[in-house]
């Protein structure tokens, strides 16, 4: 088992108390974003030694990764977990598929563009199908509502371009409608300007003054949203979009296509390994229009939100219909003696017979934990020690070990919380 120091990002809509509280580090005054624990080259984690994970694992992917990880995705690690803690608003983005980021990463390395370049728009050939899972409540935007919901949001606002984006989605309120006024909102020719905006804003702040908003929760976040970006057409997207509210525990599948954009609180992210992120607005960086429009789905759905699965009287899985990733939460007995359990809402796990589980141990009596192939363990809470059949491990929370495949089976002893990143 190898201990892993996660990669930190200093994005400007970081918090700068949440990552270094749940690292146990002292804050700098910095925006912490995300810390990445992975072997994606561009912000690889790091074992002792300072080696990084991605060279630990392509020295020996036999022993990392193991035959069947090996065969499907080659000798890379197939998935990146972060800690995300977002203060203020992320920028509205989507994912391409694998096939869109293959061939447009080729072509962007056949015109010479470098990986850093600031005109590049694909970091690698991966898609970045990613599941949130709340570690504290957690705000976001998340998938277009049907056509007609949407028309009903933007009644009454009484604004030139809010008039214009119902008049396209009540002629035609299909997937081509709401195509018809998204792209109204973000194309280079149709960019509405920062006024038009501003005054959408004032209208959903006034009609929530007088309480006659049909989505109090949407006019809040557009509000929001306009405090960071002001005059950023992204603000009114979010009138075309599904409001997300996550309690802790509480889990949301982003597929490729689905235009989403995260708000507020703290979360873990696992995804494929990819940094393919294509935006449409709400952020100073690059925006690509074009490639958002190629990507996005707008059929009308609600957030995917992934129920928990009990694997074992002390382990849940969050499953998505993907082949790169899985995350699991463990807890270890007697952690959440009072209070209530992330995996509260979880079934109990049963066994042939319908028998409730019950765990193989309290206290320092080890737990067997499940899942195979290479894993990437983080503490979330307490202390405890991690097993192989060639060692032991100490983890705390923050703390972060990435287990080989070779290692087997993995237990647990002690009281604490974590979650284990691996491959279905």
């Amino acid at each position: 088992m190898l201990a892993l120091d996660g990669h930190l990002q200093h994005y400007s809509w970081g918090s700068t108390t949440a990552l270094p509280q749940f690292l146990g580090r002292e804050s700098d005054g910095r925006a912490w974003a995300e810390v990445w624990f992975g072997a994606h080259p561009l912000a690889p984690a790091t074992a002792p030694g300072g080696r990084r994970l991605d060279d630990v694992i392509a020295a020996d992917p036999a022993r990392m990764l193991g035959a069947d990880v090996g065969r499907a995705f080659g000798d890379r690690l197939p998935y990146l977990l972060k800690v995300i803690a977002p203060e203020r608003p992320l920028s509205l983005q989507v994912h391409p598929t694998r096939e869109h980021a293959a061939e447009s990463f080729a072509a962007e390395n056949a015109a010479g563009l470098a990986l850093d370049s600031p005109l590049r728009t694909y970091r690698d050939a991966n898609h970045k199908p990613e599941m949130l899972i709340a570690l504290t409540r957690f705000t976001a935007l998340c998938g277009f509502r049907t056509p007609r919901r949407a028309a009903v949001i933007l009644e009454g606002l009484g604004t030139d371009l809010t008039d214009r984006l119902h008049r396209l989605l009540v002629d035609n309120p299909t997937a081509h409608g709401m195509r018809a006024a998204f792209r109204t909102l973000v194309s280079t020719s149709m960019r509405p300007t920062a006024q038009a905006v501003g005054e959408v804003v004032e209208a959903c702040r006034a009609r929530t003054r007088a309480g006659t908003s049909p989505s109090p929760r949407i006019d809040r976040f557009v509000s929001l949203l306009a405090e960071d970006h002001p005059g950023d057409p992204g603000v009114v997207a979010a009138l075309l979009l599904n409001p997300v509210t996550l309690d802790a525990g509480e889990a949301m599948y982003v597929p490729a296509g689905a235009l989403h954009a995260y708000i507020h609180g703290m979360g873990l992210e696992v995804m494929a390994a990819s940094d393919n992120v294509l935006r449409a607005g709400l952020t100073p960086k690059k925006v690509d229009a074009d490639e958002v429009l190629q990507c996005v789905s707008v059929t009308a759905a609600p957030p995917l939100r992934v129920a928990p699965e009990r694997q074992s009287a002390t382990s849940i899985a969050y499953y998505a219909p993907v082949d790169d990733f899985e995350l699991a939460l463990t807890e270890l007995p007697g952690t959440a003696e009072s209070g209530e359990s992330m995996a509260s809402g979880a079934p109990e796990a049963t066994g042939a017979s319908g028998a409730t589980g019950a765990p193989e141990g309290s206290g320092d009596e080890p737990v067997r934990i499940p899942g195979s192939g290479p894993r990437i363990v983080l503490g979330l809470e307490g202390e405890m020690t991690l097993s192989t059949g060639s060692g032991t491990h100490a983890l705390a929370a923050g703390q972060a070990v990435f287990v080989p495949a070779a290692e087997g089976t993995l237990r647990a002893h002690g009281h604490g919380r974590f979650a284990q990143a691996s491959v279905p």
